[in-house]
């Protein structure tokens, strides 16, 4: 359990990040405000997920930024599980929560994860 709670230290500070684990598979839970489908890229490569993510901002017409420390773009890495992989990954997000279901198994091909709507 111990290097479940190392990998999600290693994220920056503006991600927050659950992992859980059952006997066959991982789900990582991430906050990703603003972010749609069509805007995450999710991948796992050598054990670990990469996150691309463009984030949209709306700004009512009466107001301004005095201060903006939520960047639009966002890269994150996070060390998974040597036991975890990409292939038959399913992911899903809905009202800006990627939930990511990483399947268990022992060298298995790791290919892009498709985000969709939930």
């Amino acid at each position: 359990m111990s290097a479940l709670r190392d990998a999600l230290q290693d994220l920056p500070d503006a991600v927050f990040a659950d992992l859980l684990e059952s006997d066959d598979a991982y789900l990582v839970v991430v906050d990703l405000p603003g972010a749609t489908a069509d805007t995450v890229d999710a991948r796992v490569d050598e054990g670990t997920l990469r996150l691309e993510v463009q984030r949209a901002k709306d700004l009512p017409d009466e107001f301004r930024y005095l201060s903006e420390d939520r960047s639009l773009f966002l890269d994150a890495e996070l060390r998974l599980p040597p036991d975890a992989t990409g292939n038959g990954a399913e992911a899903t997000i809905e009202r800006g929560v990627l939930e990511l279901t990483l399947p268990k198994t022992s060298a298995a091909p790791d290919e892009p994860i498709p985000v969709r709507d939930g």
